[in-house]
C-alpha cells in the first residue's frame, strides 16, 4: 500500500520501465526509511542519487523550500535463479531552516523528475545486477536553476555523513547539451493544429448552426401563410 502520492508514484513509473526493460523477470520496489548507506547484505548492490529535485514542506510552520540536493540510497539485489529482484529506497529528508523543529519533512517530486531518477536507477541495476553496459547517467543539477548553497546542518543525509559530489562543470555542458538535442528530438505538432476559428471542427460547427437557422426561418415563414 502507497503512504503517499509522491511513493504511489516511485513505484508506478518503477514497475512500468521495469516491465519494459527486464520484462521476464518480477522486480519490487520498497520504501525503507531505516536504510543505511554501504551497510549491504550479501549479495546486494548500491546506488546513490545526490542531486534530485524536490519541494519541501514544513509540517510544523508551512514553510516551503526547493532543494537541488535531495538525497536517495537504493539497494538493490537480484536472485538469478528466481528471476526475482528487489529494490529499497531512502528519501532523505530535510529540517525546516525557518522554524527551527526537530520534524524532519520528507520531499514531493514532478514526474518527470521522477522518470529520469528511475532511469538513472535501472542504468545502475543493468550495471550491477546483470553486468550489462547501463548506458548513460542524468545529472539533474544541469538544466535548472542554482537553488542556493547546500545548508548541510539541516540536511538527514548529511548529518550521517554522506558527502554531496558536485558535477564537474564539463559533465554540466555534456548534460545541457544532451537535454537540448532530446527536446529538439520530439515530435511537435503541425501549425494550425491548435483550436481556432479557421479550424475543420469549427468550420462544421459554424456550418451546422448556420443550416440550423436556416430551417427556423424557413419553417416560422411557412407557418405565417398557413
Amino acid at each position: 500500500m502507497c503512504t503517499s502520492l509522491t511513493t504511489c508514484e516511485w513505484k508506478k513509473v518503477f514497475y512500468e520501465k521495469m516491465e519494459v526493460a527486464k520484462p521476464a523477470d518480477s522486480w519490487e520496489l520498497i520504501i525503507d526509511p531505516n536504510l543505511k548507506p554501504n551497510e549491504l547484505a550479501p549479495g546486494w548492490k548500491q546506488y546513490l542519487e545526490q542531486h534530485a529535485s524536490g519541494r519541501f514542506h514544513c509540517s510544523w510552520c508551512w514553510h516551503t523550500w526547493q532543494s537541488a540536493h535531495v538525497v536517495i540510497l537504493f539497494h538493490m539485489h537480484l536472485d538469478q535463479a528466481q528471476r526475482m529482484g528487489s529494490v529499497r529506497m531512502r528519501v532523505f529528508k530535510q529540517l525546516c531552516y525557518e522554524c527551527g523543529t526537530a520534524r524532519l519533512d520528507e520531499s514531493s517530486m514532478l514526474e518527470e523528475n521522477i522518470e529520469g531518477l528511475v532511469d538513472n536507477l535501472i542504468t545502475s541495476l543493468r550495471e550491477q545486477c546483470y553486468g550489462e553496459d547501463g548506458g548513460h547517467y542524468r545529472i539533474h543539477v544541469a538544466s535548472r536553476p542554482d537553488s542556493g548553497p547546500h545548508r548541510a546542518e539541516f540536511c538527514e543525509a548529511c548529518q550521517e555523513g554522506i558527502a554531496h559530489w558536485k558535477p564537474s562543470e564539463e559533465l554540466l555542458e555534456e548534460e545541457a547539451i544532451t537535454d537540448t538535442l532530446s527536446e529538439a528530438s520530439r515530435p511537435r505538432a503541425p501549425a494550425g493544429s491548435g483550436y481556432n476559428f479557421l479550424s475543420l471542427r469549427w468550420c462544421l460547427f459554424w456550418a451546422s448552426l448556420c443550416l440550423l437557422v436556416g430551417y427556423l426561418q424557413f419553417s416560422f415563414r411557412s407557418s405565417a401563410f398557413l
